[in-house]
Order: C-alpha cells, then structure tokens, then sequence
C-alpha cells in the first residue's frame, strides 16, 4: 500500500501553469494547444483562441449573456436538417461567407470573374440539359428569362466543354427544396459550353426572397432590425479542367436592395443587366415577347477545378 513517504514531492504551487486572473486564461489555454502537430491547425486554433478570448474582454458579457450566446450556437446546429443549413445561414448574414470569398478570389490584376457566396440552398446532382434547352419544369408564373455568355480564360481563350451549373429561386422567391409546389431540382441545370466557349439556356425570371427566418438566425436579424431579403439572382459555379472552379451569383440590375442584402453578396461586377423586351420574337426556340434577356460572360483563371460540397441534400 502507497504510503505518504513514499509519494513524490509536489510542485510548489507558484511553479505551475494556473489561472491567476483574466488575462492569464489566455495564456494557459495557449500553452495546452501547443502540442498540435499539424501546424495549421496550430495557427488557426492559436489566433482563434486568441481573438476570441480579446472578443470576450471588450464587450464582458454577463454569465447570463455567456449562456445565451451558447444557446444561440447550439440552436443553429438544432435548426440544421436535411432542406435548411442554418450555420451556413447563419454565415451568410454576418458577412462571413462574403468575406471568405472575397478573400479567396480577389480579381486584383487578374480578370478573373468575382465569386459570389454558395448559399444554404445549392444541391448536388443538378439535371443535365442541352445549351437551349429550358430547366423550368413546371408551369410557374412570370415572364421568360433567355439567358447567354461565353467562358473564358483569363488569356481571352474561349473554353470549350466547361461545365455550367444554375439553380434560382422560383418568381415566388422559393426553392425546389422549400416549394412542395415544385418538381424535385426544378430551376437547375448542368450544361456544357460549346466549341466557341458559349453557354446558353432558358429559365423564367427569378424574384428576391427572404432568408429562412423561422430559426435563431430570423430571430437575430429581428433584434437588429434588418430585412431578410436577398435581390433577385441567379446561381452559378462555372468549371473547366485546369482552372480554378468559380461560384457565383449574378444579380438584377433593377433591385432595390442590391444595397442591403441580407447576406452582403452583391459584388459590382456581378450586377446583369436584365433587359425586358416588349416585342419580337426570343434569341432561340419560339417564344413571343414580353420576355428577359441576360448575358452575362465568366472569366476563370488557371488552377485546380474543385466542386463545392453541398450544404443540402
């Protein structure tokens, strides 16, 4: 039996790592991470730790306001599901989904196509169509929207059998996924761009929506007195192989809230001219005016194509 003799002599207490005061917490929860092998994750949880604990001693929330900034966290993971990514969402409205891309796909000097944010709402295994074709599967309301462009390089090269992802909000301002009203990945579609890099197809034009506001982040956006509403947009991700994969949004030139989106992600160079025709007949099929037009070009620069993880099933 372990006798008091024969128990190591302890430390004296003023030789070991321990809490003292506020700004010694800091300290010894650094010292604890330091062991991280990978030294990304070293970086990252080395700064996050530090900004957060600075974060927590400018604005001294009360124990009570600790608890709800918790609860908020948790409720965001609560609201997650198979149809709503609530964190994403989330990201999106703090500006932080914006500022990642914008950092990540600076067009400085290089003429690539700014990138936009991926939204809570883009689904894999979008329907494969035909340059022409029209990706509107049901009868919804509104006036035709023929959209075109080429894709290039940042050379000028035309790029011939890039892919070409959509997907919108219906005139209602609803996705397939949040619409029981709409066939399964209506208003997307996956195309091909032809031997001269082009890109063409018909849809109807989609309105601005509000962001899903029936979870802790509607109840945020409340408590500061923000609208909910994104302009009116189409989603892109253009990809080719050895280019960088682009996603992005392009917006309606004749929004009244490119200003104030709710998720920050109106870039000015992402702004389309959305051109009403009141006469004549459409660029392709057969369709009588009154109808939209957008043409919109995309410029990718030499990378690694990637393709994004969808936030939905």
């Amino acid at each position: 039996m372990e006798t008091m003799q024969s128990r190591s002599t302890p430390q004296s207490i003023e030789d070991l790592a321990l809490i003292d005061d506020e700004w010694s917490v800091t300290d010894v929860v650094r010292r604890a991470m330091e062991g991280t092998e990978n030294p990304r994750l070293r970086t990252v949880m080395a700064a996050l730790v530090r900004h957060l604990h600075e974060f927590l001693r400018e604005v001294r929330p009360t124990d009570e306001e600790f608890e709800l900034g918790l609860e908020f966290i948790a409720a965001l993971g609560h609201a997650t599901h198979a149809t709503n990514n609530e964190v994403v969402l989330a990201a999106d409205v703090l500006g932080l989904s914006t500022l990642v891309t914008t950092m990540n796909n600076s067009t400085a000097g290089g003429g690539r196509t700014p990138g936009a944010l991926l939204g809570p709402f883009y689904r894999a295994n979008a329907p494969r169509y035909q340059c022409g074709d029209c990706v509107v599967q049901d009868d919804a309301p509104g006036l035709p929207l023929f959209v075109s462009g080429t894709v290039r390089a940042t050379d000028g090269t035309p790029l011939r059998g890039a892919t070409v992802e959509v997907w919108q909000a219906s005139p209602v301002g609803l996705y397939d996924n949040q619409d029981p009203n709409q066939p399964d990945r209506n208003l997307r579609g996956l195309f091909q761009t032809d031997a001269e890099g082009g890109y063409h197809f018909r849809t109807v034009r989609p309105a601005g929506y509000p962001v899903p506001t029936n979870g802790p982040v509607g109840e945020l956006l409340a408590a500061q007195f923000r609208h909910p509403y994104r302009p009116a947009h189409i989603h892109f991700i253009v990809a080719a192989p050895g280019y960088r994969t682009l996603v992005t949004q392009v917006f309606a030139d004749d929004s009244d809230i490119l200003e104030t989106d709710v998720t920050f992600g109106v870039h000015r160079q992402l702004v389309g001219r959305f051109q009403q025709v009141e006469a004549g007949r459409s660029p392709w099929g057969d369709i009588p005016a009154p109808f939209y037009t957008l043409a919109f070009d995309f410029t990718l620069e030499p990378g690694v194509q990637t393709f994004p993880r969808p936030p939905i099933d």
